[in-house]
């Protein structure tokens, strides 16, 4: 059983179910670039590469046993810009008892795109690799979050990460420069294969690429763990 508390205050029960899975096809529908936008409140996200299709934009496995945590699917198109908004409904936690929620989410790796996540409680994967991405935002809750943001660079990149309370391990590529900000949180910061300069940290490569990488983290109340990889 589980005990939620939902945006207008009032307390009420949804009880776990059968399992159930739902997968979505979502169409680039001519858009040159794409705003992707998840919220996530509780569960687990799992995001990756993978759609080679010129006509698709994602494809997305939902995995619930609550009912009332069918994610809403949104996708527009405006001129050559698309968004598309995945959404977990309002909910507040209280208490959760055997729930199961996953998102599977396998994105277009030509279409330039911009990401942000902001997630809540669970542990999440999110291998950018192979996008063509321009910026990533995440905003850490609580628990374990990997992000790889290795992969061939040809543009600069932003990344933003807010820790929440919880482990971030942020993999890096030693053949693209990265410039990586550190600030805040109450947890310990290792940065391995990489090098202090001033109040931040970067890699060999850095200074000498095409492309830059620039990572800003506020930490939260956990560890965060950088880690260049070949």
């Amino acid at each position: 059983m589980l005990v939620l508390v939902v945006g207008t205050g009032c307390l009420w029960t949804s009880r776990t179910g059968p399992v159930k899975t739902q997968s979505r096809t979502i169409e680039l529908g001519g858009a040159r670039s794409v705003a992707v936008d998840l919220r996530m409140g509780a569960g687990e996200l799992t995001l990756a590469g993978g759609v080679e299709d010129g006509g698709s934009l994602a494809e997305a496995t939902f995995t619930y046993n609550v009912d009332d945590w069918l994610p809403t699917v949104d996708y527009v198109v405006g001129g050559d810009e698309g968004e598309l908004t995945i959404e977990q409904p309002e909910v507040e936690t209280v208490r959760l008892d055997s729930y199961r929620y996953e998102w599977d989410l396998r994105l277009n790796e030509d279409v330039p795109m911009t990401l942000d996540v902001a997630l809540g409680a669970g542990k999440s994967e999110i291998d950018v690799s192979a996008l063509s991405i321009t910026s990533v935002d995440l905003e850490m809750g609580v628990g374990a979050v990997t992000v790889d943001l290795t992969g061939d660079r040809r543009r600069d990149v932003d990344v933003r990460i807010r820790g929440g309370v919880g482990e971030a391990t942020v993999l890096l590529p030693d053949d693209v420069g990265v410039r990586a900000s550190v600030s805040g949180g109450l947890g310990d910061v290792e940065a391995n294969g990489m090098q202090r300069d001033g109040n931040s940290y970067v890699n060999d490569a850095y200074g000498e690429s095409e492309a830059t990488i620039a990572l800003d983290i506020e930490g939260g109340v956990g560890g965060i763990e950088l880690k260049v990889v070949d």
